[in-house]
């Protein structure tokens, strides 16, 4: 008889993000999937209970599930990331629940930069508002595969088919107009759990699936051989004993892709090639490695190479620069501006760099560009043009979420300041980008 762990080993992982309008009822859902998919544990439910009963109401606050920070609960808004981790027995889940207000744009791109699918929620009685097209845009700029709007409250609104529809067509068109792939519209109630786990007896009219029944289903792209394989060098190994005296291998986790013995690959910067002699993962000898996978990898030259190099089909290598122009979303609270000495961390390599330009900052409601901001302050997004004092080999964003992407550092005390996506922002957004000029005046 199958057991229950085997079934959740054999099961996959979805990683997904939920996002929406301060309101709008986004904690409420996530505390009805819990509760309702049975993921909440027996003392959980007690102290929220407790909690709801102390506050005169009848029913269990469900949002307190997820809204754990104090400040959070009493002023019944989400502040900082929630992560939930739950289980079906179709497939196992993290959940991302991020804050909805605009002070808070960067919690939501940090929650929603790993994940495979964005829920974002209307208030039925609102529709589509500043808010949700900022959310759209945040998850087109992450690249979020599918997008799910959850229209909720619906019971507010005498489960009208007219008004869902509405939201959906408007909701529709402006997430495909920034190149959002998959957008799924669901009507639901969370506070009453309509089409969140079982289907709403209100809504006959409705014949899609619930939250759950399509987060269960929704394809997860696993097709390996699709990506970029890419292998950022962490460490080097050289034992140097009696029992492997001349073993040498580049170890580090799989980015993308896929490894074979006899495989031709380009180690960067340095662009040298070399052939793939074996690899080891678990402390076995095998043919073939994907990601997420550690290995070592051997290789039939000796080459220079450290920790930050990154190892890549000879055939399929990406650019080496040291001109990275990229979008930004600023999460520091101290701003970013030009001229600013920073470090870029990419992968397992990190390297001084300098803010060269920043050419324009987004305006996440109407996508327009504001040209020559000068900087960025916290929740900015923007393009930057960071000049590195050394090679990177670096995909655009668009092509590898893993390999394209980077952090700003502050090298005085180690924090934050932005994360970026390398590469052209979302159609709509291109235009704006103003080439930096290339002048002397920098020290590398």
């Amino acid at each position: 008889m199958t057991t229950t762990a085997e079934q959740l080993s054999a099961t996959t992982l979805l990683r997904f993000a939920t996002a929406g309008s301060v309101d709008d009822g986004k904690s409420t859902l996530v505390g009805r999937l819990l509760h309702d998919s049975k993921s909440v544990l027996t003392d959980q439910l007690e102290a929220v209970e407790q909690v709801s009963r102390g506050r005169g109401q009848e029913a269990p606050d469900l949002a307190l599930l997820t809204d754990g920070l104090r400040a959070e609960r009493e002023q019944g808004i989400t502040i900082d990331v929630a992560y939930r981790y739950f289980a079906t027995t179709r497939r196992r889940f993290i959940l991302a629940d991020t804050p909805g207000h605009v002070q808070y744009t960067r919690n939501m791109v940090t929650g929603a930069s790993t994940a495979e699918l964005a829920v974002v929620l209307v208030d039925a009685r609102n529709g589509v508002v500043e808010q949700t097209r900022r959310h759209a845009a945040v998850a087109a700029l992450l690249r979020v595969p599918h997008v799910v709007l959850a229209v909720n409250k619906m019971d507010l609104v005498d489960y009208a088919e007219p008004v869902f529809a509405a939201i959906a067509e408007e909701f529709t068109a402006y997430a495909a107009s920034l190149g959002v792939p998959e957008i799924t519209a669901i009507p639901i109630s969370a506070l009453a759990g309509d089409n969140v786990v079982e289907p709403s007896a209100h809504m006959d009219w409705y014949g899609g699936p619930t939250v759950l029944e399509h987060l269960e289903t929704v394809p997860v792209s696993h097709d390996l051989t699709a990506c970029h394989a890419r292998l950022p060098v962490q460490y080097v190994i050289r034992p140097q004993s009696a029992e492997h005296p001349d073993y040498r291998g580049y170890a580090g986790q799989i980015a993308a892709g896929v490894f074979r013995v006899g495989e031709s690959v380009s180690v960067l910067p340095s662009g040298r090639t070399t052939t793939i002699t074996g690899i080891d993962a678990l402390g076995e000898s095998v043919d073939i490695a994907w990601a997420p996978q550690s290995v070592t990898l051997r290789l039939a030259d000796d080459i220079d190479i450290s920790r930050g190099d990154l190892i890549a089909p000879a055939d399929d290598a990406p650019p080496v620069t040291q001109d990275v122009e990229a979008t930004v979303c600023h999460v520091a609270d101290q701003p970013l501006s030009v001229g600013q000495r920073v470090l870029l961390k990419h992968t397992t390599r990190t390297v001084k760099a300098i803010v060269k330009d920043i050419p324009s900052r987004l305006t996440l409601d109407d996508l327009s560009q504001h040209p020559a901001p000068g900087q960025l302050v916290a929740n900015d997004i923007g393009r930057v043009v960071v000049r590195t004092a050394e090679p990177l080999a670096l995909d655009a964003y668009e092509d590898s979420r893993r390999t394209g992407s980077f952090l700003l550092i502050d090298p005085a005390d180690g924090t934050t300041l932005s994360a970026g996506m390398a590469g052209a922002a979302f159609a709509a957004a291109e235009g704006a980008v103003v080439a930096a000029d290339d002048d002397a005046g920098w020290d590398f």
